[in-house]
């Protein structure tokens, strides 16, 4: 019997220069209003969908991305070109966050819970599949 193939998405920067490949089914997709992300996203949300950290591949000519740590142990990646944030990453974690809108297909990407919902900005509303969850429960990987 025949394993079934595992799941293959792929993504990539703004200006193509840091492009990515996921293996796997998206796990916890979620938006996410913290400070770290609404500042360097310049908006009121950021969407996260993790996958396997072991399936994360750079592929393009730039390689892996440039990395800025917003936590002693979560460290953000991205490009030095066009500026595009592309994964965040925590050092004790199996899971890699990759933005949402850099994955060139988002099917099954549909958010399930918004992280620091209190932080978000009052004229936001969004209907999620799921409640939401409070910070202290959200997961360390984003």
């Amino acid at each position: 019997m025949t394993a079934a193939p595992v799941p293959a998405r792929t993504g990539h920067c703004q200006c193509r220069h840091i492009t990515y490949r996921v293996l796997g089914d998206p796990i916890d997709p979620h938006l996410c209003s913290c400070p770290h992300d609404t500042r360097i996203s310049g908006s009121p949300a950021v969407l996260w969908v993790g996958f396997g950290r072991d399936g994360l591949t750079w592929t393009g000519p730039g390689g892996e991305p440039a990395w800025y740590a917003t936590w002693p142990t979560l460290r953000r990646g991205f490009c030095p070109r066009c500026g595009t944030h592309l994964v965040s990453v925590a050092d004790d974690s199996d899971t890699v966050m990759v933005t949402g809108f850099s994955l060139a297909d988002r099917s099954g990407t549909d958010p399930v819970g918004h992280s620091y919902r209190q932080e978000a900005a009052p004229w936001m509303t969004i209907a999620l599949a799921q409640p939401s969850v409070n910070a202290e429960a959200w997961p360390a990987a984003h």
